[in-house]
Order: structure tokens, then C-alpha cells, then sequence
């Protein structure tokens, strides 16, 4: 089950290991996003798991959305997208000959060299590895300027629907209920 699969709210509440009312009331309050399908709540997998262990702040949210736009651009044509990667890498370590640069600049190549699935995974996966190695991503180029601006404009969009943000005392509240 992928992290944008839709749960009900049982299937919510034996994940957070509580009662279906509670999760619903978490739905109430705007501490967990969700959709109406026919008359019962759904709930995204990723923003359940977003409410277990935040994780990812707006600008990781935002990388994360244009490296899965590279990601789907890469299953259409891997040898073009990896060539991108590559070339990048090569000019990233000349421009910095020695350094912390290098340290993810090795990371990278690493993935590369792992194939096509290695490489979705850091693109796509909310996992700290693959957030702290989009950070220094050697995809630069992969998206034209007018499919970044649409991704963008996705992201904002997609912003504005959300709950409104959870403070760090009040997930901390949420979670000791759970």
C-alpha cells in the first residue's frame, strides 16, 4: 500500500492504535486531512504517517514534488534523464574540486550506478536519506522551465487544500493521545 493509498478511518485508527471515533475527531478538528468518499472519510496513508512522524517541511514537500516530476520523466526515458544526472555530476565536481560537496556528490553516483529503481527510490521516498540527498540533486535540467512552473503551481495549489498547520505543542498533545 503506497503513501497516497486512501484508508477508512478503521484502518486509520488501528494504525495510530486508537478508536475510529478518535480519528474521526481528528478529522473535525483539521488535524488530519481527508476526502469524502460517498458518505465515509478517507485518509491518505502519507498524511497519516505525516501526523505519526511529521517529517518533511514545506521546502522538502516542494523538492519532493519536482523530483517526483524528474521521477516520472525518468520512467518515460532513463537513458535521458540518467545522461542529465550524470553530466551534472561531472560538472558539480569540477566546480568543486574538493569539499562536503563531494561527499553527496558520491552518494549520487552511487545511486546512478544502482539502476532506474535505485534512482526512483531517492527521488520519490519521504525516507531522511533520500530527502537529505535531493538536497544536492543532479537533476537540474531534467524539467523544462514550463513543466517546473506547472509542478510549482501544483505544489501551491495542493498547499492551500491541506489542513491548517499543526504546532509542534499540539502534534505533541495529538501524539500523547494516540
Amino acid at each position: 500500500m503506497g503513501p497516497g493509498a486512501l484508508l477508512t478511518t478503521g484502518e486509520a485508527a488501528v494504525l495510530l492504535r486508537s478508536s475510529r471515533a478518535h480519528v474521526a475527531d481528528l478529522c473535525r478538528r483539521g488535524l488530519l486531512p481527508y476526502v469524502r468518499v460517498g458518505d465515509e472519510r478517507r485518509i491518505r496513508r502519507a498524511d497519516l504517517e505525516a501526523l505519526i512522524r511529521p517529517g518533511l517541511g514545506p521546502e522538502e514537500l516542494r523538492d519532493l514534488w519536482l523530483h517526483r516530476a524528474v521521477a516520472g520523466k525518468l520512467v518515460a526515458d532513463p537513458p535521458g534523464v540518467l545522461a542529465v544526472a550524470l553530466g551534472n555530476l561531472r560538472r558539480l565536481r569540477r566546480a568543486h574540486p574538493e569539499g562536503r560537496a563531494w561527499e553527496w556528490l558520491d552518494r549520487w553516483e552511487v545511486v546512478l550506478g544502482q539502476g532506474v529503481a535505485a534512482v526512483l527510490d531517492a527521488l520519490t521516498s519521504s525516507a531522511r536519506y533520500a530527502v537529505d540527498l535531493r538536497r544536492t540533486s543532479p537533476f537540474a535540467g531534467a524539467l523544462t522551465e514550463r513543466e517546473r512552473r506547472a509542478v510549482l503551481a501544483a505544489f501551491a495549489e495542493s498547499r492551500r487544500d491541506r489542513a491548517r498547520p499543526m504546532s509542534a505543542e499540539r502534534r505533541e498533545h495529538v501524539l500523547q493521545r494516540v
